[in-house]
């Protein structure tokens, strides 16, 4: 990964990540000139705070998921942070098996309530610490996600 790229200063942030919350890089890449790094599950929300409190990164304009079944860790969620002070773009990601619960990001970006609520209905990805996670576009007793790659393309 370098420098200075379409994301901005992503290496400059990660290095100072890594001071304060050792270990919690996984993996870094690019995917169509746009840098992103894996970080750890567990430590999203404390991630996410950084970023917000202490780089700048004001505005959480995405959270979405991902399904890749072949995977040892067939989830993905995304999170697009946005520093409006610099026009600066980071995209963080967290990898969970099925079943795995992601910490809500919902107390430092009060957006990611309706992100979060979404992810759960189409992915079944549940987020602790969520005060109101339910579904918003399925029926309550619905019992399958449709964004998941298994999901039939006629339906259940």
């Amino acid at each position: 990964m370098t420098g200075i790229n379409s994301m901005g200063r992503i290496d400059e942030h990660l290095e100072e990540l890594k001071k304060n919350i050792p270990d919690c890089v996984l993996e870094t890449g690019s995917y169509n000139d746009q840098d992103f790094a894996v970080v750890k599950a567990d430590k999203i929300l404390d991630i996410c705070r950084f970023f917000k409190d202490r780089l700048g990164f004001d505005f959480l304009t995405d959270v979405c998921g991902a399904h890749f079944p072949e995977r040892e860790y067939p989830f993905e969620i995304i999170f697009h942070l946005y520093s409006f002070k610099r026009n600066e773009r980071v995209r963080l990601k967290i990898r969970l098996k099925d079943g795995d619960e992601a910490p809500s990001v919902s107390s430092v970006w009060r957006s990611a309530d309706w992100n979060e609520r979404e992810i759960f209905d189409m992915f079944g990805i549940r987020f602790s610490g969520h005060t109101d996670l339910r579904r918003i576009l399925m029926p309550e007793e619905y019992n399958e996600f449709p964004l998941r790659k298994d999901f039939p393309v006629q339906g259940r």
